[in-house]
């Protein structure tokens, strides 16, 4: 396998691969943008193609090309081996341990058997007659059906279960997959007791990116009081978590690219009759509303999307998160107005007349000229209080907006429709800010995982933060080293292990003359982590101070060991005096003493 690794990262470049997924702009001997894996609005994430690593300073993830697929795409190392494989045209070598599959892919391979079974059914056997006729009465066409892999599976109890099991799968993996149920009690080393998830209905496969199918959506074809209801998804799973898959990205995702835009609509039929149209960048939810990491995800592909919703107040209410994500995350937004009479949604519309459908897209409407003829449709604004409603509900929306410049275009526009000065609507906008902030404070506002994860983490104290600077700009800058103050060698140890021992390696160097090598020190401080902590210092050190030059850097070298050493001084005197505090108040004189003498060395 280690073979089979090196292949790879001598055919596949860290830089290329990235930038794929994310725009990179050269700093330095980096390349800089903004992280794929976290929402963030300036850019912390760095990329080195000597080291072929990468590293984000936002979310502290990082690695190699294989564990930024692994992030990226939510693979397990196996399969990120397989995905990078294949694109660097390697033929994997075949190992008896590489043969073995983890319960995941034991799932991927059901889930693919059950869609194949599915598809049968429906395409070639008569008992399905009625649910191909349904199909090609909704406007599909056979080459559609085959191409979204249509099924159907007929109203029994556990024919699907019985057919895998006869396929050699395990009951086990079966249950794991959401395909079948479980009965109260049933016992799964007699196979008794088990029924099928899905009967009596017409199948949707769900696919995730990479054309893997990773759930499915049932639609009954004849709604009855025991068929629980019209649709039924895949549960959560292994594999399928409705928050974070997209109906026909797989499809989709070219098209999105060449076009530079996403255009995302509700139903599975939707996206299906856009395709079949001839309009093959169109994307859905899985019956939720837009989560985080779906815009996250959709933001991979295209800044710009054109969104169709159910204009009632229900329909907005339910895209209305998804569109603030969007915003927040600084993506152009439109909205799709499909004309009135001409269809409640896209299938339907497309059905009618597919131009309608063409125009309705190419003549989006800017998210925020859609807010401001929301607001201001049928207002009297000659009344201070209707002013008042519309400059709340705008100024909520233009705050959403990370760019300044883009800000101030629509706090100009609002002015001059509100015939009130900036100055006014400024002064609102700064409360509605602080009405936001004491949300968070409160624990209300929508803050999003990886933000989560950093509000609990602790912060590093100022020694922690001065030391990293320094340590990063001397293995990014070796030179640097020459030039510190020898007193900053005087320091005995820091709280932070990996600090003490990086310490003492350079101190070695400076003592006796030898000049820093990275690779020398990475290797002794590698580590079981996915990063190397060196890789880590050194990247924040070319960050940091690429652009700085040479004297800068000597300078910026010896104002941090002359900080460190203060800071230090101060953290080892206030440790003492908490020391000798403590001896006091239970009257140890030999610790006292003790601690004074020690105490004298750093005043």
């Amino acid at each position: 396998m280690n073979d089979d690794i090196a292949k790879i990262k001598e055919k596949i470049d860290v830089v290329d691969l990235i930038s794929e997924y994310i725009q990179l702009k050269p700093a330095g001997i980096n390349h800089k943008g903004l992280c794929p894996i976290h929402h963030e609005k300036s850019p912390s994430f760095m990329v080195n193609r000597e080291r072929q690593s990468w590293h984000c300073f936002g979310c502290s993830r990082g690695g190699d090309i294989f564990s930024f697929i692994q992030e990226i795409e939510g693979m397990e190392f196996r399969d990120a081996l397989t995905f990078l494989a294949d694109k660097a045209g390697v033929q994997l070598s075949r190992t008896g341990s590489s043969v073995e599959t983890s319960q995941k892919n034991r799932v991927k391979a059901i889930n693919h058997e059950a869609a194949k079974f599915f598809h049968y059914i429906l395409t070639k056997l008569s008992q399905s007659k009625p649910a191909e006729e349904y199909l090609i009465g909704r406007g599909l066409r056979r080459d559609t059906i085959e191409a979204w892999q249509i099924g159907f599976v007929p109203d029994q109890w556990d024919l699907l279960t019985k057919y895998l099991l006869k396929k050699g799968h395990a009951i086990d993996d079966i249950l794991a997959s959401g395909l079948a149920i479980k009965k109260e009690g049933a016992d799964t080393r007699g196979m008794r007791g088990f029924y099928d998830r899905f009967r009596g209905r017409i199948m949707f496969p769900i696919w995730d990116a990479h054309d893997t199918v990773v759930g499915f959506t049932g639609r009954v074809l004849v709604e009855t009081e025991h068929s629980g209801g019209k649709y039924v998804n895949t549960p959560q799973t292994m594999l399928y978590d409705k928050s974070r898959v997209l109906f026909g990205l797989n499809k989709a995702k070219r098209e999105i690219k060449k076009q530079d835009l996403i255009v995302m609509v509700e139903g599975q039929m939707d996206v299906i009759a856009c395709h079949q149209a001839g309009m093959t960048n169109v994307v859905a939810t899985s019956g939720t509303a837009l989560t985080e990491h779906q815009c996250v995800l959709l933001k991979r592909y295209s800044n710009n999307i054109a969104l169709s919703f159910d204009g009632d107040a229900a329909g907005i209410a339910a895209a209305k998160r998804g569109i603030d994500l969007l915003v927040e995350m600084g993506m152009n937004v439109k909205v799709i107005e499909i004309p009135e009479g001409e269809g409640k949604d896209p299938d339907e519309c497309v059905k009618k007349n597919k131009d309608v459908w063409f125009a309705a897209v190419a003549n989006a409407k800017d998210i925020m000229n859609w807010y401001f003829d929301r607001s201001f449709a049928h207002a009297h604004i000659a009344d201070p209080k209707i002013k008042q409603r519309i400059a709340n509900e705008l100024l909520q929306e233009i705050s959403r907006i990370p760019y300044a410049v883009e800000r101030d275009h629509w706090l100009t526009q609002l002015s001059h429709r509100l015939q009130v000065d900036m100055s006014a609507l400024r002064e609102d906008m700064v409360r509605i800010l602080r009405q936001g902030q004491k949300k968070v404070a409160e624990g209300v506002h929508r803050t999003s995982e990886v933000e989560n994860i950093q509000a609990l983490s602790v912060k590093k104290g100022r020694l922690e933060l001065l030391l990293e600077r320094l340590f990063g700009l001397i293995l990014a800058y070796p030179d640097t080293l020459t030039t510190i103050p020898a007193q900053f060698f005087s320091i005995e140890g820091f709280s932070v292990p990996l600090y003490t021992d990086l310490y003492e390696t350079i101190k070695l160097g400076y003592t006796q003359a030898i000049p820093v090598v990275y690779t020398e020190i990475r290797e002794k401080y590698a580590s079981s982590a996915s990063e190397n902590p060196i890789d880590i210092l050194l990247f924040k050190g070319e960050s940091d101070f690429s652009e700085l030059s040479q004297t800068q850097r000597i300078e910026e070298a010896h104002a941090l060991a002359v900080q460190i050493k203060l800071e230090w001084t101060r953290e080892k005197r206030a440790s003492i005096q908490s020391a000798l505090s403590q001896a006091e108040s239970v009257g140890n004189r030999v610790e006292v003493d003790r601690l004074m003498q020690e105490l004298r060395k750093f005043v």
